[in-house]
């Protein structure tokens, strides 16, 4: 048996009910069952019959839990959301810290701990808190190429969600607010306009709530305008898009919450819409807070992001350490590419005063030195007698905040918030100082300017047979769902629906090439889709071959 730690009711309510719809034999323990069934799941636990038990943090250091796991066979524990553990992270949760017990409890059991948006800091606090010991890490890719990533200026904020909807009919999406009062008011006005929209927010009641997000998940509803307490337990496949109607804090929150959207690998859309009021309102909400230094720090980060003229991608990537040299292709800034300009001396001026000295200095002292300020804290460090003091007195604060900021997204500074902020030379880095790679860079602009599209968009309709076939399957997929009270996506994701529409299949060895049929799959749902199709096939009158 594998123990899963996973921070939220709703997360594990519906992977464990995924994982019994492929034969998977799991269960939760948690507040929201009745005593019958928690006993139950108990009692299956004793005798090995489950081998996935999904588990809150609040419930595994309780010791009745603690005692039934110390007598049983555990093979695994698995931390899902593990950035939560780290106070370095976007959603920290204070019952994660105590996790490192399982090593001193459980000694001879391993411990997996999973994340999709944990940057260098926060991995190191997540190995600090396991209390692992030599412990492997392996860092994938955080590349999502299936979504597009766009920035508009925040100005008529409901007409651009309109206009956005408008052209994307039929498909769910999600649009995170920053108020509790946003979400309620952005859902009214889109069902006004006859848009199928609810609101969700931590101040409505539990009932309330769970309502919303069921239906959602059910595809009842088509939009949910949320805050952030919305998404962590959301593992819809089918999300098309997602709007943020206001900045994010920072940009792991971001990653986090476009990552929603295209969760079966299909073309999906993200929009960010920015003003700099969002940008005071969280300042406001920090002043307050812990570690207000480093989040507002990251608030810089997300803000840089979303006023870049350079590749978004390539910014999202470098965040967490991972540098793309290539352009996109799938953003707004390489879709409406800016003025660039070859600024590799710049670049070589900046790297080279970092280096000398001895990369302990933020960004102001740096950009102080380059530009040959005659600051005191300067002189008393001796940095107007480093080589490249006065190197950069030609370009303006505002330029050179630019031209580093672009460095930072290349991969050739890096920012160590953990050690106040301070720029750190990269394994790129020596390769420009050397000469052997140039640098590209975007020109400053002074206001963050909306580029007009190369092409407009228009809504275009296709009639061909295999949009109807999909359509059909689809709207099969969701009667046979409303029938055993689980979410379409649990009987065929879209990618196996579009998949099946390609393939066609009329019999049982093609319908088991379809992508996401499996044995069980094919028990439950194979006959019954291809006998849709067949009908179907029937009823249009096309050949297939």
């Amino acid at each position: 048996m594998c123990v899963v730690v996973s921070p939220l009711i709703a997360l594990m309510r519906d992977q464990v009910e995924g994982l019994k719809e492929n034969g998977i034999a799991a269960a939760y323990l948690n507040s929201s069952m009745s005593f019958e069934d928690y006993m139950e799941v108990v009692e299956q636990v004793k005798i090995a019959e489950i081998k996935l038990l999904y588990i809150s943090p609040e419930k595994l250091l309780t010791a009745e839990i603690k005692d039934l796991l110390s007598g049983v066979k555990v093979n695994l524990f698995a931390i899902d959301e593990a950035h939560c553990i780290s106070a370095w992270g976007h959603d920290f949760r204070p019952e994660y810290t105590q996790m490192a017990f399982l090593k001193n409890r459980f000694k001879a059991v391993p411990v997996i701990a999973l994340t999709a948006t944990a940057d260098r800091n926060t991995r190191n606090d997540i190995l600090a808190q396991l209390n692992l010991r030599s412990p492997e890490v392996f860092i994938s890719s955080f590349d999502r190429p299936n979504l597009s990533l766009t920035v508009q200026p925040g100005q008529k904020k409901t007409e651009r969600v309109l206009d956005f909807i408008r052209l994307r009919p039929n498909q769910s999406g999600i649009i995170y607010c920053l108020s509790r009062k946003g979400t309620e008011g952005l859902a009214e006005k889109l069902s006004e306009q006859g848009i199928d929209a609810a609101a969700y927010h931590a101040g409505m009641s539990p009932s309330a709530r769970e309502k919303t997000q069921d239906a959602f998940l059910n595809d009842k509803i088509q939009i949910v305008c949320a805050t952030i307490a919305f998404g962590m337990g959301i593992d819809k496949s089918n999300v098309r898009w997602v709007i943020h109607y206001n900045l994010p804090k920072n940009l792991e929150s971001y990653y986090q919450e476009i990552g929603r959207a295209g969760r079966d690998g299909l073309p999906s859309d993200t929009l960010l819409l920015y003003s700099y009021g969002d940008v005071i309102q969280h300042r406001k909400f920090l002043e307050e807070s812990g570690q207000q230094e480093l989040q507002l720090a990251k608030l810089d980060r997300m803000e840089q992001y979303a006023s870049a003229k350079v590749c978004r991608r390539k910014i999202l990537l470098g965040y967490f350490g991972e540098h793309e040299t290539s352009q996109c292709g799938n953003c707004d800034v390489c879709q409406n590419p800016p003025e660039l300009f070859d600024g590799t001396i710049l670049a070589q001026k900046a790297l080279s005063a970092i280096f000398r000295m001895k990369e302990e200095v933020g960004f102001n002292m740096l950009i102080d030195v380059l530009r040959g300020s005659r600051k005191k804290d300067l002189l008393d460090k001796g940095f107007d007698k480093i080589k490249t003091y006065g190197a950069g007195s030609n370009l303006s604060n505002f330029e050179w905040q630019h031209c580093l900021l672009q460095m930072v997204h290349l991969g050739l500074i890096e920012i160590r918030y953990d050690q106040s902020q301070t720029l750190k030379l990269t394994a790129n880095s020596l390769s420009v100082l050397k000469g052997e790679r140039k640098v590209e860079m975007v020109r400053a602009e002074k206001t963050f300017k909306e580029k007009t599209p190369k092409k407009k968009l228009t809504i275009t309709i296709n009639d061909s047979w295999e949009e109807k076939l999909f359509e059909d399957l689809r709207k099969f997929r969701y009667g046979l769902a409303q029938d055993q009270g689980i979410a379409p996506y649990m009987v065929f994701s879209d990618f196996t629906l579009k998949d099946m529409v390609r393939r066609t299949p009329l019999n049982e060895e093609e319908m088991k090439m379809v992508s996401g049929v499996g044995n069980k799959k094919y028990e439950r749902y194979g006959q019954k889709f291809l006998k849709r199709i067949r009908a179907f096939i029937k009823v249009e009158g096309h050949a297939i071959g």
